[in-house]
């Protein structure tokens, strides 16, 4: 297997799985910045261009890294990052669409408007009018999960899983753009706390 990747969030995502499950593949960096993804040889294995992408043995290529993170959590199932449980994998994936709709999806086209618009903007479609009203839309939700998840240690409950890995790409993506945490999230702050602590460790 080889996994294309560049200095993102989403690679950051699926090597943090990775690593999570103490397992390592290959990588090839892409050069996102240049314009790499755009181009016939990487639009040949991945028309979407985005990154990363997984290449398997036989040629097979997956995109979309929580799509990605779910084929490694079959292929290295120890320990299990979705779920041992058709229940558990179940819940695990609810939750990590949930972040994925309402915090992950604003707050990236909130970035991408805004301090990414000029990488962006011949790209894909950029409306940055809306920026503003994304990123406070993120935050909205994030105070909407602070109450839920109170009184949990992880975002499911007491298992570590796909969702707090993706959620704390994202936060710490989001506080380097200039997304700062809100402390009246204390569920949240004592959560990133913890996920710093164990991927730390």
């Amino acid at each position: 297997m080889k996994l294309y990747i560049c200095g993102g969030p989403y690679p950051t995502i699926v090597m943090t799985f990775l690593a999570a499950k103490g397992a390592a593949i290959d990588t090839v960096p892409v050069d996102l910045i240049g314009g790499e993804n755009r181009r016939p040889a990487y639009l040949a294995k991945n028309p979407g261009g985005q990154l990363p992408c997984l290449e398997l043995a036989d040629g097979l290529v997956l995109a979309e890294a929580l799509t990605i993170c779910e084929y490694l959590d079959e292929v290295f199932p120890d320990p299990p990052l979705i779920g041992a449980t058709a229940e558990e994998r179940a819940i695990t994936r609810m939750w990590t669409r949930r972040i994925d709709l309402n915090i992950v999806e604003p707050m990236a086209n909130g970035i991408r408007f805004a301090e990414g618009f000029k990488l962006y903007r011949d790209r894909m479609r950029c409306i940055p009018q809306a920026a503003d009203d994304l990123k406070t839309l993120a935050q909205e939700r994030l105070t909407w999960l602070d109450g839920l998840i109170a009184g949990r240690s992880w975002i499911v409950g007491e298992r570590f899983t796909l969702a707090d890995i993706y959620l704390f790409v994202f936060l710490r993506f989001g506080i380097g753009a200039g997304q700062a945490l809100n402390p009246r999230n204390e569920a949240i702050a004592a959560w990133y706390e913890r996920m710093t602590a164990r991927l730390a460790g």
